[in-house]
């Protein structure tokens, strides 16, 4: 008998459940969607690409790369190779559950199996007492490592037989315009997560917040695209601040698959009625990373040049959007799935929400960055923003953090007065606090 495997978050052939399910001989499948792939950006394509080259060594040339409608393409491909199953790694995200109920439906006898997920726990398993889902972190996160998971399962390359494919596989050379990126694939992820592991886990705590600093993993695009399993990092944590992003990443996800119009809507439904603005101007602005703020600029540039920005500027610029600006959240949203290589949904929407103040256990409302304050705390010395904002390099020390005090820099003056968007923000957050919530 054959099997397909269908890879799709989980681009990697060690710690694969789907591996351990499927028959001896089976044809290894990726179907580039454009649903999910037409609204990316170069950084998130290319990156893709070069896992699934990564993927492809892996397993001596034989994953079948095709382009188009999984829902026609995945039946017609099992059928042709008269496969009994086809097997998946499970998807809780919107999208991803209609989808594969499109698919099983329509491959008919054939099989569907789900094992494995891309969460060291599957969303919805964890829950309070009486059955229903936990709406704030810290009492998901404590039941979270309560449940446990499993240990990682024991496969590689060899656990199957791989096939030959019935037709060319095409995997798209990288998009024009691609900015630096991390190696990418399996062995780039195990070697990441050593590096981070030996040299940087015991200093997360004292320096995660330092975008000067190198002290975050870059584990998020590996983990977004399955090349390493969460099962594997939390093997080697005890508990601590890494492991509790971990959890975050979950209690995201857990929040999706129980309200997956949260991706799309404010989950405290009072935000719907929110005074908002439409300025495309301001938008670009931000987007260009020329606000006039430098860690606000800092960080949108270093998210166009690297695909990525550090997660403390992501609070920051987050926060300059929705509460300087008074623009939506989803406007923001749409732009970081765009660019980033790590874009999660749900994590990506719901921090988005948190920003906000209308997602869940949210940062009140009141709550706004002061972005000239962060970056002298967060970035006291200005180094990271000189690395991304050039017109600003020959200013030394905080005085960065404050270009509009000195003369003759040709760098943008703020877009807003902090201060009085801040009271505007706060103003509209009052007209609609005393509403019924979601």
């Amino acid at each position: 008998m054959t099997s397909v495997v269908w890879f799709r978050r989980d681009l990697r052939t060690r710690d694969l459940p789907t591996l351990l399910s499927a028959d001896k001989d089976a044809l290894a499948l990726f179907v580039l969607d454009k649903r999910l792939t037409e609204p990316s950006g170069a950084a998130r394509l290319a990156f893709l690409y070069r896992c699934l080259r990564d993927l492809d060594e892996q397993l001596d040339g034989r994953l079948l790369v095709v382009s188009g409608d999984p829902v026609e393409l995945v039946p017609r491909i099992a059928k042709q190779i008269d496969a009994t199953s086809v097997h998946v790694s499970a998807d809780y995200a919107p999208y991803g559950r209609e989808r594969d109920d499109k698919v099983e439906a329509a491959l008919g006898d054939i099989d569907f199996v789900r094992s494995g997920s891309p969460y060291a726990v599957a969303p919805g398993r964890v829950t309070k007492p009486d059955g229903t889902p936990y709406k704030v972190f810290t009492p998901f996160s404590r039941a979270w490592a309560d449940h446990g998971w499993r240990k990682p399962a024991d496969t590689d390359a060899s656990t199957v037989d791989w096939i030959e494919p019935p037709r060319t596989s095409r995997i798209p050379k990288d998009p024009a315009g691609v900015p630096e990126l991390p190696g990418a694939g399996e062995a780039a992820a195990l070697a990441a997560w050593e590096k981070f592991r030996d040299e940087r886990v015991d200093g997360y705590s004292e320096n995660r917040n330092r975008p000067d600093r190198p002290g975050t993993s870059w584990m998020s695009p590996y983990l977004r695209w399955g090349c390493v399993h969460p099962r594997t990092l939390l093997g080697d944590l005890t508990p601590g601040p890494y492991r509790n992003e971990l959890a975050w990443r979950e209690f995201y996800a857990d929040v999706l698959w129980h309200k997956p119009d949260s991706a799309r809507q404010n989950l405290d439904r009072r935000f719907d009625k929110i005074e908002l603005d439409d300025d495309r101007e301001a938008f670009d602005a931000w987007c260009q990373g020329m606000t006039g703020f430098p860690i606000v600029d800092a960080g949108m540039r270093q998210l166009l040049e690297l695909g990525w920005m550090h997660n403390r500027v992501r609070m920051v610029v987050a926060s300059f959007l929705v509460k300087d600006l008074h623009l939506p959240w989803w406007w923001g949203a749409r732009h970081f799935m765009k660019h980033l290589v790590d874009g999660d949904l749900a994590s990506n929407q719901h921090n988005w929400q948190w920003a906000a103040g209308s997602g869940t256990d949210a940062a009140p409302y009141f709550r706004v960055f002061n972005p000239t304050t962060q970056g002298e705390k967060f970035d006291p010395n200005g180094d990271y923003v000189r690395r991304f904002v050039p017109e600003l390099r020959g200013v030394t020390g905080k005085r960065v953090h404050k270009p509009w005090e000195i003369d003759g820099i040709d760098y943008p003056k703020p877009i807003v007065d902090h201060a009085h968007e801040r009271e505007v923000a706060l103003a509209r957050y009052n007209s609609i606090k005393s509403q019924p919530g979601s």
